[in-house]
């Protein structure tokens, strides 16, 4: 299994519309980058991973799962954009903030530190049960 962090800003498409979503499959459309979309060609059914809320919240607030492999992006004109489709799995209990990743330093690599523009990014195993340990999700 692979891990993964999606970022959303908040009045884009929130933690709340996720869950609302009631555990069906949304697209995760609208990434317009070449490393981001070929992360999310490199995921596989059943990878997890953070849905993180950015430019407002700053948190890692829920866990994530991919319900379907990368296919065409319904809203690109262009076929270059590619998506795919994950569902809520639960919230995290306590929501893990930018602030506290960064002040851990077993996360001092993480992408959401390193790279953090980027909007869907890779998280190693043991930053996966670091973040999850740190907001009391039993991973």
């Amino acid at each position: 299994m692979r891990y993964w962090l999606f970022k959303s800003e908040p009045s884009a498409w929130s933690w709340d519309q996720m869950k609302a979503a009631g555990g069906n499959p949304t697209e995760w459309t609208g990434v317009r980058n070449y490393l981001a979309r070929n992360n999310m060609r490199a995921m596989r059914l059943g990878d997890l991973g953070f849905f993180y809320h950015s430019n407002e919240g700053l948190a890692v607030v829920g866990i994530v799962e991919v319900a379907a492999l990368a296919h065409a992006d319904s809203t690109a004109d262009n076929p270059t954009w590619e998506c795919v489709d994950i569902r809520a799995v639960a919230a995290m209990p306590t929501p893990v903030a930018l602030s506290a990743i960064k002040a851990n330093p077993k996360l001092a690599a993480m992408a959401l530190v390193a790279n953090s523009r980027l909007s869907v990014q890779p998280v190693t195993q043991a930053e996966w049960a670091e973040v999850c340990a740190m907001g009391g999700y039993a991973s």
